[in-house]
């Protein structure tokens, strides 16, 4: 099983639906992006744009290496 921390979050990888692309939230003062898992929808919110990312990033690349 693969595990991912996330802002206080751990993921189960294999459990992640989708990940939304990077956007600005309701708020107008931060960036976040959607993690869709089996049965729940996780929004993860960062203080600038160039932090959401980077994790969004981290998330997809360690996405694709559970795949491999």
């Amino acid at each position: 099983m693969q595990l991912y921390d996330l802002k206080g979050f751990t993921l189960v990888l294999n459990k992640v639906v989708f990940v939304s692309a990077v956007f600005v939230a309701e708020d107008q003062k931060n960036s976040q992006f959607n993690v869709k898992v089996i049965d729940d929808l996780l929004q993860f919110k960062f203080p600038n744009h160039a932090e959401a990312v980077l994790a969004r990033g981290l998330l997809t690349k360690a996405l694709k290496e559970t795949q491999a």
